[in-house]
């Protein structure tokens, strides 16, 4: 098979896995999946998509690896690039070669293991002409010319001998941050701050504003008093969290010792210290994401805070406006 079949084929595996049973469910009145928008549109204010909500390196058919999608304007971000992101992407309508701003939170491989995919693919398949622009921790840049090296083979064929692909498309321009404004363009703006993954350091929430409202994401994280100080406020906060007792039942199907459980949830943020993290920053809504969230654990949050608590789901969006509404995808 020639190498001008890939798009084809790809198109083609996309749309048997999807079949015809992919729906919205969108406040509970169904919708098409056109409501999942390809392109940035400078209609919109803010769009905010749970790509994948997964949490850790395992894998989980269900909750795909930790991805979020954020919409302003006509600009668009991708925040951490987990396993299987450019999958969840197609099956709403992203189009992949749009994607060329990616920040993440930390280096940790279940935040970091889809950028290979997401580096060539829309390059070598869909005709990205853009450089690939990647913000992150320090080591962010010398991950990226790793990825560059590993895959020189690849990138030459195809840009220099076949295909003849623009070798614009696969330039990377990576940025090895601190705390502050990382990106301020066409009226959206990315302010990084510092939050506590533990031994993981640095590692960083963001917060992204841009005409009037914004959204921030917490990145793995216990409770951090950078995040309280800088989100407060928002319209929208994606923060992960930790059922610890939900994960300690579970640790003999991990084969997880009691001190690498423990471990774990002292990284991350408890349903006590979500209160705490709620009452500070006040959003208009808070959506759970990078981990599985139990009904147990929504409950002793909405017990400690009266404000709007949702648990994320792959695909979900939200639009930020003069309202803040939610649409699940379902199959």
């Amino acid at each position: 098979m020639t190498s001008r079949c890939g798009p084809i084929l790809y198109a083609a595996i996309v749309a048997a896995v999807l079949g015809s049973s992919l729906f919205v469910r969108a406040l509970g009145v169904s919708a098409t999946s056109s409501t999942a928008q390809s392109t940035p549109s400078v209609k919109q204010e803010m769009r905010v998509t749970l790509v994948g909500t997964g949490g850790g390196p395992g894998v989980n058919p269900q909750r795909f690896g930790i991805s979020t999608l954020v919409d302003a304007g006509s600009t668009r971000l991708l925040f951490d690039c987990g396993r299987a992101s450019t999958v969840r992407m197609v099956q709403m309508g992203v189009a992949l070669n749009s994607v060329t701003k990616l920040f993440l939170t930390h280096l940790h491989s279940d935040h970091v293991i889809g950028i290979p995919d997401l580096y060539l693919t829309p390059w070598a398949a869909t005709g990205r002409k853009a450089p690939f622009e990647v913000w992150g921790p320090e080591g962010t840049t010398a991950m990226m010319n790793g990825i560059q090296q590993a895959f020189a083979f690849d990138i030459h064929i195809r840009r220099d001998v076949d295909e003849k692909f623009p070798g614009g498309g696969i330039q990377v321009e990576s940025h090895d941050i601190r705390e502050g404004v990382v990106f301020n363009q066409a009226g959206v703006r990315v302010t990084a701050f510092l939050v506590d993954h533990g031994p993981v350091a640095p590692a960083y929430g963001y917060r992204v504003d841009y005409n009037g409202h914004s959204v921030a994401l917490s990145g793995d994280t216990t409770k951090s008093a950078n995040l309280m100080r800088v989100g407060k406020g928002v319209d929208v906060l994606v923060h992960e969290a930790v059922d610890a007792e939900a994960f300690r039942a579970s640790a003999a199907s991990r084969n997880q010792t009691r001190e690498q459980v423990e471990s774990i949830i002292a990284h991350h943020t408890t349903e006590d210290q979500v209160v705490e993290v709620l009452a500070a920053v006040q959003p208009r809504l808070v959506v759970f994401s990078h981990a599985p969230i139990t009904d147990a654990f929504l409950s002793r949050v909405r017990s400690g805070y009266a404000g709007r608590v949702e648990s994320g789901d792959d695909m979900m969006t939200i639009d930020i406006g003069a309202d803040v509404t939610i649409q699940r995808f379902a199959k």
